[in-house]
């Protein structure tokens, strides 16, 4: 009798043991939220022009590539020079009509209801992003997308709280200073941050009055489409929002030399910007808005307190979306008694930043936007080795069995100024690290690069603080944080970092408009 009072007991162990690892099996293999949503959708890569998808004139397609795996996720409209004529036109009767025309209450309500289309589609717009630009889940849902919704419904709100001016003359005169929308405008957008970088652009924009013509980077353009189909969905009028993908020397240049465009609004690559100032001098001297590249300094000072949360910013810095990001502080300036202490902490933030599956929630570092751009990247690690420099930290391709592009974080001491390292933006998460003796030696080696984007500076001094920072030549400087500031502050650089104008705040506005001046005689 106790035999047998024992025998199902011996069986049953082993089965709730089985059943419990089949459950933690399961469970390790249960795909995201975002991986579910991911094998759901129906991505649409069509152009919208005049308010409806439209194929190339051409015929054309291509493939958008998913940089995690390898695989091809969708077809995508080919525009050329053809699409770009359409698309401008459509553009240009939008404006003529209804746009340019529509109250700046009216036109705040349309854009208040483009921005909640946009957060209702939330889930849908940051699963595609991560999808098309290999960005880690947890960014496109937490940061890309409210940003975006966030910067739209800021501009919505300041289209009708913008006054034009009444300038001071004698009693017979009326002299008005009024803001008129330029017109049509092109927008060519990066691949890091396809969402935002819409937003920056569409919120001025729309909010004064013009219509445009958006072309998304090759490798991410599924995005910017959907925001187009959800303007529409808002009510925004057919053509004030069109898309054309493509590549830069058919679609790009195209809408960087056409006659009937206003301004063009860019953001990438210096050696591409310089090519949309060609454009203009070549076609009809429209506007032209660089956003460009940065090596960005991260100054750490001798009495900067508090270097645990200091190691937090840098890897935030460094290794946040990948390094793909033009703030990136991607030069460790950082005085010679801080520096082993320093990199000790880095070393360990470090291990934080998890490089995986893009659409894992765990991910912080997602892939590289292609094979290429990897190439690129490691390029410049090999280029630190054969420098001189000392490779505390990784400096490996990762992941190569998924078929991505994966890259590890990397961290390089003892990099010389004026070495490929300390100079060219490398636009991966690879940091350079130099050191100084005097506080006027770090300001040197942060304006030691013809960039001006953005800096950092690290100080327990507040005179220290004020000095610096107004002494490093960037548009945008952070004191004891990491950060660009928020849409109320400009964004842009200096040098090969910008020309013409900024991103975000009221001042963007003032770029999408020409001022008039109207003097009436009443005598």
């Amino acid at each position: 009798m106790s035999a047998a009072k024992k025998k199902p007991a011996r069986k049953k162990k082993p089965a709730a043991k089985k059943q419990k690892a089949t459950r933690a099996k399961a469970k390790a293999k249960a795909p995201s939220a975002a991986a579910t949503l991911a094998a759901s959708l129906d991505l649409a890569g069509e152009a919208i022009i005049g308010g409806r998808p439209a194929a190339a004139r051409s015929g054309k397609s291509f493939d958008t590539i998913n940089p995690a795996t390898g695989e091809t996720l969708t077809q995508i409209t080919r525009g050329d020079t053809a699409d770009i004529d359409a698309a401008v036109a459509a553009a240009r009767t939008a404006f003529e009509g209804p746009w340019s025309q529509t109250s700046p209450a009216e036109r705040k309500r349309l854009m208040l209801r483009f921005a909640s289309l946009i957060e209702a589609n939330a889930s849908e717009l940051a699963t595609i992003e991560t999808l098309e630009g290999g960005k880690p889940i947890e960014d496109t849902a937490n940061i890309d997308v409210v940003e975006t919704i966030n910067v739209i419904r800021w501009h919505a709100e300041a289209a009708d709280k913008i006054n034009d001016e009444i300038t001071p003359t004698a009693p017979d005169v009326v002299s008005m200073v009024v803001r008129e929308a330029i017109g049509v405008v092109g927008c060519v957008l990066p691949w890091n941050f396809p969402l935002m970088m819409a937003a920056w652009k569409l919120g001025p924009i729309l909010a004064t009055g013009n219509t445009c013509v958006l072309k998304p980077a090759e490798q991410t353009s599924l995005t910017t489409i959907r925001l187009a189909q959800l303007a529409v969905d808002a009510g925004i009028p057919d053509g004030v929002i069109n898309v054309v993908p493509g590549f830069g020397p058919e679609a790009g240049e195209a809408l960087g030399r056409h006659m009937d465009v206003d301004a063009v609004a860019f953001t990438g690559s210096t050696d591409t910007g310089r090519r949309f100032l060609h454009y203009s001098a070549e076609s009809n001297l429209k506007r032209v808005l660089l956003e460009c590249g940065g090596k960005n300094p991260f100054v750490v000072m001798h009495d900067a307190d508090n270097l645990d949360a200091i190691a937090d910013h840098l890897a935030t810095s460094i290794y946040w979306n990948g390094g793909q990001n033009c703030s990136s502080n991607s030069r460790l300036i950082v005085h010679r008694s801080r520096k082993d202490e320093l990199l000790a902490l880095l070393m360990e933030k470090s291990r934080e930043w998890v490089v995986g599956d893009p659409l894992d929630p765990a991910t912080k570092i997602g892939a590289m936007i292609s094979p290429d751009h990897l190439a690129k990247v490691l390029d410049n690690i090999d280029a630190g080795h054969s420098e001189g420099a000392t490779c505390v930290l990784g400096g490996r391709q990762v992941m190569q069995a998924s078929g991505g592009s994966f890259v590890e974080p990397t961290v390089f001491d003892n990099v010389a100024p004026g070495t490929q390292l300390a100079t060219d933006e490398v636009f991966g998460p690879v940091l350079s690290v130099l050191e100084f003796d005097q506080p006027e030696d770090a300001i040197r080696l942060a304006n030691d690069t013809p960039y001006g984007l953005a800096a950092s500076v690290f100080t327990s001094d507040l005179r220290t603080a004020h000095l610096a920072a107004r002494a490093i030549n960037a548009g945008t400087v952070t004191v004891n944080t990491y950060g660009e500031g928020d849409v109320t502050t400009p964004f842009g650089g200096f040098g090969l970092s910008g020309f013409g104008g900024r991103d975000k705040s009221l001042h963007a506005h003032d770029q999408y408009t020409e001022l008039k001046t109207v003097w009436i005689d009443l005598s």
